[in-house]
């Protein structure tokens, strides 16, 4: 079959420009001029007879004619890269996971020994990505994302979000729920935990992982669970991420509201303490997020069998916990 295709330089520029929604910042990522990306795109609508952009004076606005062909135009980049990829990778022992930093810090990093063990012949590589948690206002694969097939490198993501992510392989992990955790060293201080009430004299950490606000758990939300009215929920320090926020509770800086999974380990060797029972459930998961034409080779299957039997281990032992 033939098929009649405008030139792929042209459709790389349309789709470069309307994720960065800027001719200069898709020249910069294309290593080409942003006259040579006006012009691509100039040669693309006149190819396909519509407009694709609105050149306003200080911006650059997609038309709702090239925001509909823009979700089937990333997913044919990306079957082609995975296509090429497939082809070009001699070693299928090379995997490289990425998650984000919370979830690879305090639970994913302490039991890769266990996956080493099981599967001496593969090469794991782990990075850790900011990118990998949804940002504000929605929870799409987008330009920030940390599984990008664009980079031959980046195979299999944890995301922490909705998951919502077009075109890919998607399985939940765990949905976890956040708890009050804290050093031991408060329950013994002048005004101990005893009650939620006692929260009026610590110091309350914010977590701001999620960075939608309507989404974010917050003290306020938990207080008002655990019947407590008259607290200022919104008082105390704040973190951009639950790694910082884990690590001010551990000093004895306050308190802190964490991911239970994230906490479980420093909770077992007496680190760290949940002072109380009340959970607030997260409405984000951790999802593993991949291309469906990676999911068959051997070292991603083992990878994927070997995470989740870890998952369901570990929410084994926190049901008898509770």
């Amino acid at each position: 079959m033939a098929y009649r295709l405008p030139p792929l330089a042209a459709l790389r520029a349309f789709e470069a420009a309307s994720r960065h929604l800027s001719f200069k910042q898709a020249a910069a990522e294309l290593h080409v001029t942003p006259a040579a990306i006006s012009q691509q795109i100039k040669a693309l609508e006149d190819y396909l007879g519509v407009s694709l952009f609105r050149r306003l004076t200080r911006a650059l606005e997609i038309t709702p004619l090239g925001l509909a062909m823009l979700p089937k135009l990333r997913e044919g980049f990306e079957c082609f890269a995975a296509a090429l990829e497939t082809t070009r990778q001699s070693d299928e022992g090379v995997l490289t996971v990425t998650a984000p930093p919370s979830l690879a810090t305090r639970w994913l990093l302490p039991r890769l020994p266990r996956f080493a063990a099981l599967h001496p012949e593969a090469k794991l590589r782990l990075a850790s990505e900011s990118a990998a948690v949804d940002r504000r206002g929605g929870a799409k694969m987008g330009a920030d994302t940390a599984l990008d097939m664009r980079d031959a490198a980046s195979v299999l993501a944890i995301r922490y979000g909705l998951g919502n992510y077009p075109g890919y392989q998607v399985e939940p992990i765990f949905a976890p729920d956040w708890v009050p955790v804290c050093s031991p060293r408060l329950a013994t201080v002048e005004r101990p935990l005893a009650t939620p009430a006692d929260l009026l004299h610590h110091v309350l950490i914010h977590d701001e992982t999620i960075a939608d606000e309507e989404r974010q758990p917050s003290w306020q939300e938990w207080l008002a669970g655990a019947g407590v009215s008259h607290l200022h929920a919104e008082r105390g320090p704040r973190f951009s991420n639950a790694v910082l926020a884990v690590e001010a509770a551990l000093d004895g800086q306050g308190v802190a509201l964490a991911l239970k999974p994230l906490v479980e380990a420093d909770v077992a060797a007496g680190r760290l303490l949940i002072p109380f029972t009340h959970a607030v459930a997260s409405p984000y998961a951790y999802f593993l997020v991949m291309h469906k034409a990676l999911a068959g080779r051997p070292a991603v299957a083992a990878f994927r069998d070997w995470l989740m039997a870890e998952a369901g281990a570990a929410a084994g032992v926190a049901a008898k916990d509770v």
